[in-house]
């Protein structure tokens, strides 16, 4: 193939060869889908639907929730539909729209959390100007900038993909569209415009990065020094499991881009693309509510309510 105009489709990497382990991936992969459809689901009905949850941390939970649903659904179904059909292949634009997709959701999640992040600090480390900073109007413009971030952060970055010429076939190495990976199709001397689009991102995360880290830092200082352990118990119950959301993302992410080559296998690859991109959606309602009593009596009453 000479270029990117001769490519109808690509073949993406199956999780299976046999036919016992392809339905067996489906059913996985169904369950999965389930349990993030119902998690994500029932935070974004209680939060919405309870007044008590109407506050700052809740709203942007609510907005973690939608993300996390976008992510899953623009990934699994596509895999789920190749191991029942036993096909590998995504149309051209079904790839680009997949990439874009995923990473306009990926990206938002993360610049949401660094947002999540400040409302923590602000809740504990200033509580007495949590109103003033973090009102109606302030949340609704924080959330809007994070959706609007991610999506202009997929734009540029699967246009850019997108117009390499490919002249290395249409096999990708991954069981959805990724760019490192349609990277490896272009020719080797047409990718490094994208190459420096992925830095400049590379680069933004990274502040956020050290943004959260450097809130988490003042936070822990805080919440050592509040004299009641009940006090302290309520300010981790709700720090806590926002860390434990962000450490899975940001760990199984960044070792799956950093690792040495030396390691790097096309199965220990989607293992790892798994962990980041299927795994969190299903688990974040499970982190979020185990420790989080408001949240659990919510689900609790709509349950009720629906019974």
């Amino acid at each position: 193939m000479s270029n990117d105009s001769s490519i109808t489709h690509f073949l993406l990497l199956p999780f299976a060869h046999t036919r016992e382990l392809q339905l067996w991936h489906f059913w996985l992969f169904l369950g999965i889908s389930l349990a993030a459809l119902l998690g994500n689901g029932l935070i974004i009905t209680s939060t919405a639907c309870d007044q008590h949850l109407h506050t700052p941390m809740y709203f942007f939970l609510l907005n973690l929730s939608l993300l996390d649903l976008g992510c899953i659904l623009t990934t699994v179904p596509k895999s789920m539909a190749n191991s029942l059909w036993d096909t590998r292949a995504i149309s051209y634009t079904g790839c680009a729209a997949q990439l874009f997709f995923f990473l306009f959701f990926i990206s938002a999640e993360f610049y949401l959390l660094t947002v999540m992040a400040y409302d923590r600090y602000v809740a504990i480390c200033e509580p007495l100007h949590y109103g003033t900073l973090l009102g109606s109007r302030a949340c609704v413009h924080m959330a809007a900038a994070a959706w609007a971030s991610g999506f202009l952060n997929a734009l540029v970055n699967t246009a850019n993909t997108f117009s390499l010429p490919l002249c290395r076939g249409n096999a990708v190495e991954q069981f959805f569209c990724e760019i490192p990976h349609i990277l490896k199709l272009s020719c080797s001397h047409s990718y490094h415009r994208e190459v420096g689009f992925l830095v400049i991102g590379a680069c933004v995360i990274f502040g956020c990065f050290v943004f959260i880290l450097v809130s988490y830092v003042q936070i822990f200082r805080a919440v050592l020094g509040i004299p009641s352990e009940q006090g302290r118990h309520k300010a981790f119950s709700t720090c806590l499991p926002h860390l434990a959301v962000l450490s899975l993302l940001v760990s199984t992410g960044l070792f799956a881009y950093l690792k040495p080559p030396s390691i790097s296998s096309p199965s220990l690859d989607l293992v790892l693309s798994v962990l980041y991109s299927v795994v969190p959606p299903a688990v974040n309602p499970l982190i979020y509510s185990l420790r989080n009593q408001e949240l659990k009596d919510a689900v609790r009453k709509l349950l009720t309510g629906c019974v």
